[in-house]
């Protein structure tokens, strides 16, 4: 059996869309968990550790922007591309997300989205380490 294109965490406070985005992304082959709000989502991060999670911004608890806030601030989750799954978007997203889609939406630009991050994800690591392999050895010291 050929591995899943990629895991997703789902978060939004709807359990009618949770649904839908999870059965057209797992239509496709993703491995997919969700959560009901933010505080669900940094709950669930670290044990799925997904490539690509959709957000709502309002959300009971924590909401999508708060959620943004903490992974980005988690050295572990700080890369993990974000899409803000949203029907109150403005004209600027806000920092850290990676990708918005208003609702309403059409699953298959949700998909065409996700399969892009996932594809895109190795890429971003590797932009991500070069950098400290081209560092001399000194730079790289924990001590002060």
């Amino acid at each position: 059996m050929p591995a899943a294109p990629g895991r997703v965490l789902v978060v939004d406070d709807s359990q009618v869309i949770r649904q839908l985005i999870r059965v057209n992304l797992e239509l496709d082959g993703f491995e997919v968990m969700t959560a009901c709000d933010g505080a669900e989502c940094l709950e669930r991060v670290h044990r799925f550790r997904p490539d690509v999670i959709t957000l709502d911004l309002a959300m009971p608890r924590l909401d999508g922007l708060a959620a943004v806030d903490q992974l980005r601030l988690d050295r572990r989750t700080r890369y993990i591309p974000l899409v803000l799954v949203s029907a109150s978007v403005g004209p600027r997203p806000p920092g850290g997300i990676d990708a918005v889609l208003s609702k309403p939406f059409e699953p298959a630009e949700l998909v065409g989205l996700v399969q892009r991050l996932c594809a895109e994800r190795p890429r971003r690591a590797v932009q991500l380490v070069k950098p400290l392999a081209e560092c001399g050895p000194g730079s790289r010291t924990l001590a002060p």
